[in-house]
């Protein structure tokens, strides 16, 4: 008697092993390159996991693969023109699949993103700037529209702003002149 392969899927697995990723780098283990960034003279080193990089950007997977092997346990990789905060940032990102970052950043982080060759960051920025965008214009659509609702009713001379209006409307029973309460009076 033959038995059905089943599939053994952990949703959480893949959190788990970025969280322990992360932390082995926030402690310094097992870390096999320091990436060193330097920007208008300030410098900092960050030690990391070739294979985290590797496998999240191209641009270090390109370096890892063409580097000719080293003698000692970590090697090392100089990024100019990169600033410190925005590479800690993009650390951040790839370890642990979010960021948080201010919103004057987002380009910046787009940047750094598509220099590094780093696909799910610029997905992410992208879908932000978008998202950003749709939020202004929306912000300006329902500008324009009350804009608009103000200038009509300030081109019709005698014209009472629509709530007064329709608080006049209303007799005391709360009811309105067009519904069954108001009869309209006949001619003689």
């Amino acid at each position: 008697m033959e038995s059905n392969p089943v599939l053994l899927e952990s949703k959480s697995s893949p959190i788990n092993l970025l969280n322990e990723m992360q932390q082995l780098r926030l402690l310094g283990h097992l870390c096999d390159v320091t990436v060193s960034v330097e920007y208008q003279g300030v410098r900092a080193e960050f030690p990391a996991h070739k294979a985290v990089l590797a496998a999240t950007s191209k641009f270090f997977k390109e370096v890892f693969l063409n580097e000719e092997p080293v003698g000692g346990p970590r090697s090392n990789v100089l990024l100019n023109e990169v600033q410190v905060a925005d590479f800690a940032s993009f650390l951040e990102f790839v370890y642990t699949a979010r960021v948080e970052v201010e919103e004057d950043r987002v380009q910046r982080m787009l940047e750094i993103a598509e220099k590094l060759k780093c696909l799910d960051l610029s997905e992410t920025c992208f879908q932000l700037k978008r998202q950003m965008l749709e939020s202004v214009l929306l912000e300006l659509q329902n500008f324009s529209e009350s804009q608009n609702s103000e200038e009509e009713g300030a081109a019709r001379p005698g014209a009472v702003p629509a709530a007064k209006a329709e608080r006049d409307s209303l007799d005391c029973s709360g009811a309105s002149p067009e519904g069954p309460a108001a009869k309209p009076k006949e001619k003689v």
